[in-house]
């Protein structure tokens, strides 16, 4: 999808061309019947029935232990900061599950990680370059994909614009997480800022994984904290929790 296209129109009906060509839109969607998809403001707890399990797509376990439903709801609008490492986590839990993932603005996302992480690159679809108008890309992929991240590149979206594609989200039974900018009402905002190296004493050693603080917010209730501990082997990353590491070695996140 990184192919230079002439205009926003072309650039529209190239994205229609490719979903299309999405075999999951033929071959029957993973997604709820809209009757089943949760209201765009989360419900309180309630029991983690099989319908629940219906409308959320699913995260890294100890990303989901802070979260209600135990995965991000379908039809909700997500905000995600900090490192990148959530991102790219998110994408790996919905694509190896069998869903579909949009990446809209993210040129720099690590894709080796998200291999790593157990991703199904073939069902992640790749916008680096989404042109000036990031919001109208989204709003179309929305239509055919379970997971859309989208970049905003720093821009603080107007609450009539945010309003219009939110309302997509929630029909369409889609998850949207913004990033890099403002979205004036979102339904669950994540944080995840790195914590500390594994592996390092005193300043020697080789880094075996590392710690990231992850900080889960949702509107009128307590928010969840956690440690979650990525450990890299052979076989690629594995995720899990426990208490932090010493800080240590300080890197970009």
């Amino acid at each position: 999808m990184s192919s230079p296209m002439k205009s926003k129109a072309d650039t529209i009906a190239h994205l229609r061309r490719r979903m299309a060509e999405i075999p999951a839109r033929t071959q029957g969607s993973t997604r709820p019947p809209s009757a089943a998809i949760a209201p765009t403001r989360i419900e309180a707890d309630a029991t983690h029935d099989t319908a629940s399990t219906l409308r959320v797509l699913p995260a890294p376990d100890p990303i989901a232990r802070l979260l209600p439903h135990r995965g991000l709801v379908r039809g909700t609008t997500v905000h995600v900061s900090g490192a990148t490492t959530l991102r790219i986590g998110l994408v790996a839990s919905v694509t190896s599950s069998g869903n579909w993932a949009a990446v809209i603005g993210c040129p720099d996302l690590g894709l080796v990680a998200a291999s790593e992480m157990g991703a199904d690159l073939a069902r992640c679809a790749l916008v680096p370059d989404p042109g000036p108008d990031p919001v109208a890309v989204a709003a179309v992929l929305l239509d055919g994909i379970d997971l859309v991240v989208l970049s905003l590149g720093g821009a603080n979206v107007p609450p009539s614009r945010a309003r219009a594609v939110t309302a997509r989200v929630r029909s369409s039974g889609a998850v949207l997480i913004v990033t890099d900018g403002s979205w004036p009402t979102v339904d669950l905002h994540l944080n995840a800022q790195v914590a500390g190296y594994r592996g390092i004493d005193t300043d020697r050693g080789r880094v075996a994984g590392f710690d990231v603080a992850v900080h889960a917010r949702m509107p009128g209730r307590q928010p969840h904290r956690g440690v979650v501990t990525l450990t890299g082997h052979s076989g690629g990353v594995t995720w899990g929790s426990g208490p932090a590491a010493q800080p240590g070695l300080k890197v970009a996140q």
